[in-house]
């Protein structure tokens, strides 16, 4: 039962971290918002490229967690980027 408790809060991070990241790439690095940078990327046919390179806090919250030997819950970060992936390649 804990397992599957921490895969879920492990996929959720990863979806959030994806989020995150995103949100940072938006604001701190393009002239526009979080809201209107996404419907701008979309626009240009590059929001998967701003999906991809917001998942890179993955990378960190991945190996966070494999540091305090929350295994199951890196899983679940791997198995977010997985269904990022798949969903941005339907995109």
């Amino acid at each position: 039962m804990k397992d599957k408790k921490d895969l879920i809060i492990g996929i959720l991070l990863g979806i959030i971290g994806a989020i995150v990241g995103c949100f940072i790439f938006l604001e701190f690095f393009t002239n526009f918002g979080f809201i209107d940078g996404v419907t701008e990327m979309k626009k240009r046919g590059i929001l998967n490229k701003v999906i991809t390179l917001g998942a890179i806090l993955n990378l960190i919250i991945f190996f966070i967690l494999l540091q305090k030997n929350k295994d199951v819950m890196a899983k679940g970060v791997v198995l977010a980027m997985f269904i990022i992936t798949i969903v941005t390649l339907v995109m």
